[in-house]
């Protein structure tokens, strides 16, 4: 079963993230532990663990549909060690988050060098980090997903995203999400199945699909090898519904959260229903 839905609001209470997936007809869904603009929260108390806890029970979530997403400040490639290390300590302390809830998929972007060294280097501090991190956790797996290619960012390109993970030690805790907008963006053309499939054999190749642990289904307002990362809702950008609509019947992506972050949020309903169709 193809488990389908968009990144929910946590106002409120985390447990409303899953109360609002449901409203809307989902079976999976993306949400953040804490202010995503923060370093910083509260620990999470006993009762709001609880809730959240017998809320994903109540609406029938297991943490294989749950796919979390840390904060926007971690840059774990950070070259200057003082701030790799703010970046590891708040990292840390997300995959600590997730497995206190009872989840275990940590959603992060790889990070940017900031033109200060190579993508390379880079890339290896990621993988450091990574093993400090994994090491002072029990479960979590840490879930790399591909970027734009805007600026310096880093994970454009499958290439890098191997390369990432050749450095890792705890490669049994390491996996991906493949953005389809960022991929896009990136120069994979998905404006066509073909392109899609062309572009899921190249990660393939590399990495393995047996790695790739949910994806982030994403129209593009800006054409293929753009490197701009705007989002779009489903079917009014440049890669299309067929391609969608491709994902979500594939037996490949079954039992890996399909997230939306789709940027009209009046339209998750039918973007969910759409998708959902025939996978029921």
């Amino acid at each position: 079963m193809h488990t389908i839905g968009p990144h929910t609001s946590i106002a409120g209470g985390l447990e409303n993230a899953l109360v609002r997936a449901h409203e809307l007809g989902a079976n999976a869904l993306g949400m953040f532990t804490k202010n995503q603009r923060q370093w910083k929260a509260k620990p999470l108390a006993s009762e709001e663990i609880a809730l959240f806890v017998q809320t994903c029970t109540k609406l029938g979530f297991t943490a294989d549909q749950v796919l979390v997403h840390d904060s926007y400040l971690i840059n774990l490639a950070n070259p200057d060690s003082q701030k790799r290390q703010q970046s590891l300590e708040a990292f840390i302390d997300e995959l600590k988050r997730v497995e206190l809830l009872g989840l275990k998929l940590l959603n992060f972007h790889p990070g940017s060098h900031l033109n200060q060294i190579d993508a390379k280097q880079a890339l290896r501090l990621v993988a450091e980090s990574l093993d400090i991190a994994l090491a002072q956790t029990d479960r979590a797996i840490a879930v790399i997903e591909n970027t734009a290619g805007q600026g310096s960012n880093l994970g454009s390109n499958f290439e890098e995203l191997a390369y990432l993970y050749e450095q890792c030690t705890y490669k049994d805790r390491v996996g991906f999400c493949i953005d389809t907008c960022h991929a896009h963006a990136a120069g994979y053309d998905l404006g066509s199945i073909e392109g899609f499939e062309q572009a899921i054999q190249r990660f393939d190749n590399l990495i393995g699909l047996d790695k790739l642990r949910g994806m982030h289904l994403n129209d593009a307002k800006a054409p293929s090898a753009s490197r701009l990362d705007r989002h779009e809702s489903l079917g009014k950008g440049t890669i299309g519904w067929p391609t969608f609509e491709h994902i979500s019947s594939d037996p490949r992506f079954e039992g890996i959260p399909l997230v939306l972050e789709t940027i009209d949020t009046q339209l998750w309903n039918y973007e969910v229903a759409r998708l959902r169709r025939g996978t029921v």
